[in-house]
């Protein structure tokens, strides 16, 4: 299993992540029954940037906090255990880790693990566009993050 990390927003800090990330990946392949040499990039951007891709990609004029971009809309179809698999781009902006951390009460690794689990679950199939979906995939991160990295 391979995460390419690119550091578009120059923030030192985002390099601590490294190892909760593969533990994470790790961790969702064991929950999801999806054995495999997946492979990955996290591309860590501005405010600015990520609502360039917000806009472009979705039509949506703001900035968010992560998007993840999939090269597989069906991963069952594309699936093989034999197989090296790339799953996509998750795109984290490095602003919103900070400002949710403290939004939210938790700790600012906390946060960095739950941008990339949740765009992890959408590159692995995963959305929230209804209330059963959301309920499916926060509890996958439930039981993905609780054990790594407290709230």
């Amino acid at each position: 299993m391979e995460i390419i990390f690119i550091n578009e927003a120059k923030d030192p800090m985002m390099y601590r992540f490294k190892k909760d990330y593969q533990a994470i990946l790790e961790k969702a392949c064991e929950v999801l029954h999806r054995p495999g040499d997946w492979s990955l990039s996290v591309i860590y951007v501005t405010p600015e940037r990520i609502h360039e891709i917000n806009r472009d990609y979705r039509n949506i004029d703001r900035a968010t906090d992560v998007i993840s971009f999939a090269l597989q809309d069906d991963l069952d179809d594309a699936y093989t255990q034999e197989d090296q698999y790339e799953l996509g781009d998750i795109f984290i902006n490095v602003d919103a880790i900070r400002s949710q951390a403290k939004e939210y009460g938790h700790s600012i690794r906390r946060e960095a693990c739950f941008l990339f689990c949740h765009g992890l679950l959408h590159l692995m199939g995963y959305d929230h566009m209804t209330p059963e979906d959301e309920k499916e995939m926060f509890g996958l991160q439930d039981v993905i993050l609780d054990e790594m990295v407290s709230r």
